[in-house]
């Protein structure tokens, strides 16, 4: 029996309040909290369900072959 695969930890981007020169741009960041919070939340979210699947795949006696693809239905984002 397989070990049960450990949940990947999402990291924010770094430093998101500096602009690319690297000055603090407190507008800009402000415009993208939400945007960075909601783009994490989703992450989180997919990356649980990933978990889960391996670990009833695993509980259930199967191998996983190939990667796991899904597609969020309101966004349209595709997760590899």
């Amino acid at each position: 029996m397989m070990p049960i695969p450990k949940m990947k930890v999402v990291k924010p981007m770094p430093k998101p309040w500096k602009n690319c020169e690297g000055y603090n741009d407190p507008t800009a960041y402000a415009g993208m909290k939400p945007v960075i919070k909601e783009e994490t939340e989703q992450q989180k979210r997919v990356n649980t369900l990933i978990y889960v699947l391996k670990y009833i795949i695993n509980l259930s006696g199967f191998d996983l072959i190939s990667r796991i693809e899904i597609r969020d239905r309101k966004t349209g984002r595709e997760y590899r």
